[in-house]
């Protein structure tokens, strides 16, 4: 229901591009993902259904006959709703040739006019993969007629590689995402695709029509809202892509950027500027950096932001751009006074050496307030059982990550959790202090929220 309701959302505010919603191989979610994309310019149906050997006869059941059936008539269907219909054959890579070619055929046919070709576990490698998108344009001439994509995933860490293959072949689509998020271990790196077509294109000799000023923003968007941290050496995107650290190599790039640098900083909008703060900066300062971060801010989170930025600069002196970053996506995170059902009221810990950490907290829940201790293996984890002898026992702590945001012993303490509830559900919070059993509470507490929320919803919906 979420995707649905995030496709449709964008169906209906963005224009120019092509929306487009995946749907299984039958009626019910063809139908279903029209009623997502309709809204669009240019809405696009993207149906699939896998047709490796494995894929048919131990999760399908089905002969190589029916599944070419089934392709026949999900196009068809999907057709009926919008000319524009792309279609997969999920497990391409693992799919004998033939076979893969014979199922395109029958797409084209019935009316596709993109045709994707996923490497869905990752487990090509790139000659053998670019060698079969020669082989289906080989031998199923109308693929020339239509738009070849493909989509590749990063299990053997070939998805790059993978899809640069492919379009040397001839392809002129690659799926991906930015800084190669995805399930397991992700799918093809957007960023990085582009970069080497472009940088590349005397080898390519291809054409990309994207602004790739706005990719490092974008990047660092989607790392602040989705919580997964770029690493440093991320190609195109890392922080360390652009440093120079080895003596002879700083030497050539003051000599001419060049001699080490393939790209330009700024062609992907980095500006590799430290920027430094301090308790005298305005709002206009903290506005700039956060924007360069992808932020898009309200006059009240930017007040908020840059109060909390002169606080921590009143006790560490210099605040620097990871700090901010941090403070920002604390402040925008957070919960409305309406959606807090559970607050801390105060709290206290009490360890030392030769005895057990016990916590005591007071919270205010739907308005009653509850008091309660617990004891742990350390700090936090008392805090944390003390919390669930209050709290609704079905949600369980999964997963705790602790960072320090910069250096040093007053640097901020980034604490990120996962719940999860007796359906499996995941609730990921995130908040920043600059005491770490602080953050680690107000963790939790947020986290707690969030599922009393989602539970609030199912029950006026239901």
């Amino acid at each position: 229901e979420g995707d649905f309701e995030a496709v449709k959302q964008i169906a209906q505010n963005i224009k120019g591009p092509s929306v487009c919603g995946l749907a299984r191989a039958n009626q019910a979610d063809i139908d279903r993902c029209w009623e997502a994309v309709k809204y669009a310019e240019k809405p696009r149906i993207h149906t699939f259904i896998a047709t490796s050997k494995i894929h048919r006869e131990d999760k399908l059941k089905k002969s190589p006959e029916e599944i070419i059936e089934i392709t026949r008539n999900a196009v068809k269907r999907a057709k009926g709703y919008c000319d524009d219909v792309e279609f997969s054959p999920e497990d391409a890579a693992r799919t004998s040739l033939d076979y893969m070619c014979d199922v395109v055929r029958a797409a084209i046919e019935a009316g596709a006019t993109t045709i994707n070709i996923p490497d869905t576990v990752g487990y090509a490698e790139p000659r053998e993969f670019g060698d079969r998108i020669r082989y289906l344009f080989e031998h199923v001439p109308e693929a020339k007629d239509v738009v070849i994509s493909v989509h590749c995933h990063n299990d053997l860490g070939n998805a790059v590689a993978n899809s640069l293959a492919a379009v040397e072949a001839g392809a002129t689509q690659v799926e991906g995402c930015i800084n190669g998020i995805g399930e397991r271990a992700g799918n093809a790196s957007l960023e990085e695709i582009i970069m080497n077509l472009i940088t590349r294109r005397d080898y390519f000799n291809v054409d990309v029509a994207v602004n790739t000023r706005e990719i490092y923003k974008t990047s660092r968007l989607l790392a602040n809202l989705t919580g997964l941290e770029i690493q440093r050496n991320k190609p195109v995107v890392g922080a360390n892509v652009f440093a120079h650290e080895a003596g002879i190599h700083q030497h050539g790039v003051l000599q001419n950027r060049e001699t080490y640098e393939i790209m330009k900083a700024e062609d992907v909008g980095w500006t590799g500027e430290n920027l430094v703060i301090g308790k005298h900066s305005g709002k206009h300062a903290v506005t700039a950096l956060l924007s360069e971060e992808g932020f898009q801010l309200s006059d009240d989170q930017i007040r908020q932001i840059t109060e909390k930025v002169k606080d921590l600069a009143d006790k560490q002196k210099i605040v620097e751009r990871d700090d901010v970053i941090a403070i920002a996506r604390d402040v925008t995170n957070q919960l409305s006074e309406e959606e807090q059902y559970v607050k801390i009221e105060e709290f206290a810990v009490f360890t030392g050496s030769n005895m057990t950490p016990t916590a005591s907290v007071k919270l205010r829940v739907y308005g009653d307030q509850k008091i309660a201790s617990g004891t742990g293996d350390g700090p936090v984890d008392a805090v944390s059982n003390a919390i669930w002898n209050v709290i609704d026992p079905s949600l369980k702590l999964v997963e705790y990550n602790l960072k320090a945001i910069t250096g040093g012993t007053d640097a901020l303490a980034d604490v990120s959790i996962k719940l999860s509830d007796e359906s499996d559900n995941i609730y990921i919070a995130r908040t920043l202090d600059e005491d770490v059993i602080k953050a680690s509470v107000k963790a939790i507490i947020k986290g707690v929220n969030k599922a009393l929320n989602y539970k609030e919803r199912t029950l006026q919906n239901s």
